[in-house]
């Protein structure tokens, strides 16, 4: 199919990128030693470019556990003692590094890919467990309880661990999406479900079962958000929406009923390449989206972030582009609650929008960014893979593809000058979200206390109430048994790669 066709030309061109860069022994940099408080001063802190953004610490690949480059980055706050933790994937597993101290990280553990490595690897978070999926050939999906972590980070060494389970309805997935509010998990890019979303009940979260397929006819999903609908579309209210990034369109779909995913909407823009990733504001009524592609075979190389008002879910409009004054190629980005907008533009690094005119303007201005890959300034795949800007203490992770583990801190002057949310306004957002969750939950009770057992009357007979079960494919790992791997039979086969 067509949208095979584009992914098949980007992994290709990473993957030739990161060989050669390897050959030429530059990934992972070598030699790099960690570092700790150094404060942006005149555009610099020690090497690094930078504007507004201090940097807390680094801890490069070697000590991360890794022998090879990084790529995504997810972070958790343990709410019993409010510790917070950076979650690091590299080609070969992932690293588990406790940042609370931000000045004094501890890498406390190192799970290894559960098959072989990948320049792919991404992880998300529920209910204190991790969820990794990879690139990796029959890698599955690993989950694993961070509790433990409690206990293994007073010890103030790496110490190696392995996945309590490990789920194999999938083998390879790209990413891995989930909505916490639902307690849904979606594995994208996959070989499976038409090459949409792959539908997970984490509700136990040990307990993975896989739950349908979200596909709608619209090809490959590289990356989605999806989440409980409290925005302005009051037709959807209490839906689970997701928002699908499918190489060349912005797909919307309610998988609110995970046996009858339902289209929403399919919205093209002009001079697509590929369709990449994106994120809603916190009140959902405009989101912001990256092309992997566009600043090396569209008609504009420098940096393009598109804008996209989504107050009808049915009828989205791509409002305009926002355009950087650099020529790099954008990757990964998110929006916080505090109305910044955080980017990982590859060889940019770190970069950070106000948004906070998006709606009312449909305007985004850059206030801050960190250049996490003073070698790069190119349109390459190289620097920033992604990030996380949720802590609480308002901490900052990156990571960075050839050096390591980055945390910042936006300094005090660039935050006061961020146009803070109206308190009333705020409130009633929070609120409004509240209850579309109970709306959801509320109609999920419903639809399950109808769909228990299926009745069946048979004449001359009083009525059989006969239970549907199904066997999935769930196991606790073992060492010994992490690289088996069986497919779903779900949905039709993909070319990927």
């Amino acid at each position: 199919m067509a949208t095979t066709s584009r992914m098949n030309r980007v992994m290709p061109l990473i993957a030739a990128q990161r060989e050669k860069c390897e050959a030429e022994h530059k990934c992972p940099v070598e030699g790099l030693k960690a570092m700790t408080n150094v404060r942006c001063s005149g555009g610099k802190a020690g090497e690094y470019g930078c504007s507004g953004v201090d940097l807390q610490s680094f801890v490069p690949l070697s000590e991360l556990g890794s022998s090879g480059n990084g790529n995504d980055i997810w972070g958790w706050t343990d709410e019993t003692d409010g510790s917070e933790w950076a979650i690091f994937c590299a080609v070969d597993g992932t690293s588990f590094v406790d940042v609370t101290d931000a000045q004094n990280p501890n890498v406390v553990a190192w799970l290894p890919t559960s098959t072989v490595s990948s320049t792919w690897r991404d992880v998300k978070v529920y209910k204190n467990h991790a969820y990794i999926v990879s690139e990796a050939r029959d890698h599955g999906m690993q989950v694993y309880d961070m509790t433990k972590l409690r206990n293994l980070k007073r010890k103030r060494r790496r110490v190696t661990i392995q996945a309590d389970v490990l789920y194999t309805e999938v083998g390879n997935s790209h990413n891995i999406v989930l909505n916490e509010d639902t307690g849904f998990a979606y594995a994208v890019g996959t070989r499976t479900c038409g090459g949409g979303l792959h539908m997970i009940d984490i509700r136990e979260p040990k307990n993975p079962v896989f739950a349908g397929c979200g596909d709608v006819g619209q090809g490959y999903s590289h990356d989605s958000q999806c989440v409980v609908y409290s925005g302005p579309d009051t037709r959807y209210t209490g839906r689970e929406i997701c928002f699908n990034y499918n190489e060349d369109k912005l797909v919307i779909n309610d998988v609110t009923d995970k046996s009858s995913p339902v289209l929403v909407s399919v919205s093209f823009y002009n001079d697509d390449q590929y369709t990449h990733q994106g994120w809603l504001t916190a009140d959902q009524s405009m989101l912001l989206m990256n092309d992997e592609l566009d600043e090396l075979y569209g008609s504009n190389p420098h940096t393009r972030t598109l804008m996209w008002d989504v107050t009808d879910l049915r009828n989205p409009k791509n409002t305009g582009s926002y355009y950087s004054d650099t020529e790099v190629i954008d990757h990964n980005l998110y929006i916080h609650e505090n109305g910044l907008g955080y980017l990982s533009n590859y060889c940019d690094g770190l970069v950070i929008m106000d948004t906070t005119e998006l709606r009312s303007k449909n305007t985004v201005t850059k206030v801050a960014s960190f250049d996490v890959a003073p070698n790069c300034d190119s349109r390459d795949f190289s620097g920033s893979w992604s990030n996380y800007p949720y802590f609480k203490s308002g901490n900052i992770i990156v990571s960075s593809i050839e050096r390591g583990l980055f945390t910042f801190k936006v300094q005090d002057a660039v935050m006061r000058k961020i146009k803070k949310p109206d308190p009333a306004v705020e409130v009633a957002r929070r609120m409004a979200h509240v209850q579309a969750v109970a709306i959801f939950e509320a109609n999920q009770k419903h639809t399950s206390s109808s769909s228990a057992s299926i009745g069946v009357a048979i004449p001359g007979m009083a009525l059989v109430v006969v239970a549907v079960f199904a066997i999935f494919k769930v196991r606790r790992s073992t060492p010994a048994s992490n690289a088996l791997y069986s497919r779903a039979s779900t949905g039709n086969d993909i070319a990927t790669l």
